[in-house]
């Protein structure tokens, strides 16, 4: 259906990156290995031009900029003060490494000539290079409904994240004039001082979780922060922070709750020592990301924040960006929207967003579906809490809920609904939807 090969030219480019990545000096497997990605590089890039025979216009543009510019995020990339322009900065930047390495110089150097020539190629024929970056709505519903296994079709999706961007910016509006005398919050001024605020909010976290019996903390689970990890490091840029560096450099707690405990890394451990090896090995994007979202808002109704009344305005504005993001991933599989035409929408609707997130998002189409699985899941995940507590009634009990939808492992939310609830509706469809080729046939 998306056909990327063919479509595609971040298909070849994205897994340079990691080629490049590679720390020297090296040696053993992972000398061998570089070695042998660097001089696979000339035939890839060969077969590309061949195979690319529908290319997405979208697509053509980023692997243009992916290839010569910096992305302005970075985000899990090595540290430099001054990030390399895009892949091509990358392979100068492994070049000068390798003076420590000499010996793989003449590789890199034709890898870079083949990478050279590749963004030439594709620059000299972006004319032509005029398809669709969406997958149109029939072929988006199968997808979301046969591959993602949600229970709604992208219409209804649309409608669904249109109300919950109303909601969260009506609920931001309330909590800035709740807050209206309260001061700002500052940004870290200095890696210490984020770090300290990273320990602050792990402590409030965990503190939270275990004192108002919100979920179990097995006892692998590390107690140390650092050992958990976070996903937004200290940066100093020459251009202003990005949106994740203004909500994090304020506050972790948006993220923490969503990417570290109980989120998404607190996740991760979980579902790994689950006994069952599907329940341990799949990964369902809108139970993955549905969960983690969910509990940003969860944390801040369940009173997590009651002493960080300015936080609680930046649990808003990710909800709201999700929400948006929902939307966007669907007008633009819709093909209402190009990719830029998206990333400006973003910003329109989203507080602090810049351009280099958004369009950073705009182009994440390597498979339909991934910008509304956050809020699609967040929602799945209100309407399990909510019919598991009026199923259950006084014998209801937070903890419990939240454990046993933890054991469930990280497949489909519709699935963890069937098996807590015992409702069906959304499983029967499944097994009514049509074959992918009569949807494309039609």
């Amino acid at each position: 259906m998306t056909r990327p090969w063919s479509r595609d030219p971040v298909f070849y480019v994205a897994p340079l990156l990691e080629i490049a990545f590679t720390e020297l000096p090296a040696d053993g497997d992972t000398l061998e290995k570089l070695v042998q990605d660097l001089r696979a590089i000339p035939a890839s890039l060969d077969d590309a031009r061949k195979n690319l025979t529908e290319v997405a216009s979208d697509y053509a543009d980023l692997a243009i900029r992916s290839l010569t510019l910096s992305d302005g995020v970075e985000n899990g990339y090595p540290y430099r003060e001054t990030p390399p322009d895009g892949i091509i900065g990358w392979f100068d930047d492994l070049y000068a490494r390798a003076e420590a390495q000499p010996g793989l110089r003449d590789d890199i150097t034709a890898a870079l000539d083949a990478i050279r020539d590749f963004h030439d190629w594709l620059v000299d024929n972006r004319d032509r290079m005029n398809g669709k970056n969406g997958v149109g709505k029939e072929a988006l519903d199968w997808w979301v409904q046969n591959a993602l296994l949600l229970p709604y079709t992208s219409e209804q999706m649309a409608i669904l994240a249109e109300r919950e961007l109303e909601r969260m910016w009506g609920f931001y509006a309330l909590e800035r004039h709740r807050n209206r005398d309260l001061p700002e919050i500052e940004i870290s001024a200095s890696r210490g001082d984020y770090q300290q605020r990273i320990s602050d909010t792990d402590k409030l976290v965990k503190g939270w979780l275990r004192g108002d019996d919100i979920i179990s903390i097995p006892e692998y689970i590390p107690e140390d922060w650092r050992v958990m990890g976070y996903n937004v490091p200290w940066i100093v840029r020459a251009t202003p922070p990005n949106f994740w560096e203004q909500v994090q450099f304020r506050d972790p707690a948006p993220d923490h709750l969503h990417a570290v405990i109980p989120g998404h890394r607190f996740d991760a451990m979980v579902s790994g020592r689950n006994p069952n090896p599907i329940r341990s090995s799949v990964n369902f994007g809108a139970r993955w990301q549905g969960w983690a979202v969910y509990l940003e808002e969860a944390g801040l109704q369940g009173g997590v924040l009651e002493d960080r009344p300015r936080t609680r305005e930046l649990i808003y504005v990710f909800g709201l960006w999700r929400a948006a993001r929902a939307l966007g991933d669907i007008y633009n599989q819709w093909n209402e929207m190009t990719a830029a035409e998206t990333a400006e929408y973003w910003m329109e609707v989203t507080p602090m967003l810049d351009p280099d997130v958004a369009r950073k998002y705009a182009y994440l189409r390597p498979a339909p579906g991934h910008g509304l699985e956050y809020t699609i899941g967040n929602i799945q995940m209100w309407r399990l809490l909510a019919e598991r507590k009026r199923q259950l009634g006084e014998k209801f009990v937070l903890q419990d809920f939240h454990d046993e939808f933890m054991s469930k492992g990280r497949i489909p939310i519709a699935l963890i609904r069937y098996e807590l609830t015992g409702y069906d509706r959304d499983v029967r469809k499944f097994w009514t939807r049509p074959s992918l080729s009569e949807v494309l046939a039609d």
